[in-house]
């Protein structure tokens, strides 16, 4: 199995750590975020993991060099001279995806014990183009789904609330966890270039019928390490 570690983010929130230092190598109980989010990843199955690379990039293949790769069989990296945000990111990196299989996607600045196998299992049950961990917990944005998990709509600063599809039966307000699974296909339909945020990308593929889903995390403990508060462990 195969996955994507977004770890490019100048982390800018974690300013003075990141003076000298990528984001994902800022340490949370005398470990980095992207030590912690590999373990995880190895456990639920991942064998092959490409991560990208930006501000001070170069420090972190020698780091997981120094760690046998965390037991990974394979490790790449997709240097981006200029940040492509989560979509541009992926797309980039799309060469590594071809063996035809559902890949895991997961934020080198995520903490959670969101069951990563489940997620998986969960998406391959279905059609879906992408599934989405979500969870129900405060979020100045987040994202819409209806009583079939499908993603149907959001909340965003400059637009308010947003449905770009019909929802069936009830729509609920999730945050999503900045872990999901997607189908190899989904490269296809990715028409934005440059930068750019895959969540967008999966709104404007939902309003046309894609099925985007939500797998539901509520139990899961979670939390964005985006600011020096947050560091601390689970």
């Amino acid at each position: 199995m195969k996955a994507m570690v977004f770890a490019a983010g100048r982390g800018t929130r974690l300013k003075p750590l990141t003076d000298t230092r990528p984001k994902a190598l800022v340490e949370v109980g005398g470990e980095p975020l992207i030590a912690h989010v590999l373990r995880r990843l190895v456990a639920a199955g991942v064998t092959e993991a490409i991560i990208n690379l930006h501000h001070f990039g170069e420090q972190i293949p020698p780091y997981l060099a120094s760690q046998g790769n965390f037991g990974l069989r394979r490790v790449a990296y997709s240097e981006e001279p200029e940040l492509l945000d989560t979509g541009g990111g992926l797309k980039q990196a799309s060469w590594f995806f071809d063996d035809g299989e559902p890949f895991l996607v997961h934020n080198a600045d995520v903490l959670s014990t969101v069951d990563l196998a489940a997620l998986m299992r969960a998406h391959r049950e279905t059609s879906a183009l992408a599934t989405l961990a979500a969870m129900a917990r405060p979020t100045a944005r987040p994202l819409f789904f209806d009583a079939e998990n499908r993603l149907v709509g959001r909340r965003s600063a400059s637009k308010g609330d947003e449905l770009v599809r019909t929802p069936h039966g009830e729509v609920s307000p999730l945050g999503f966890c900045g872990i999901h699974v997607a189908s190899p296909a989904v490269f296809r339909e990715l028409t934005e270039t440059g930068a750019f945020p895959i969540a967008g990308s999966y709104l404007r593929l939902a309003a046309t019928g894609a099925a985007i889903l939500a797998h539901r995390v509520d139990g899961a403990k979670w939390r964005d390490c985006g600011r020096l508060e947050d560091l601390r462990p689970l």
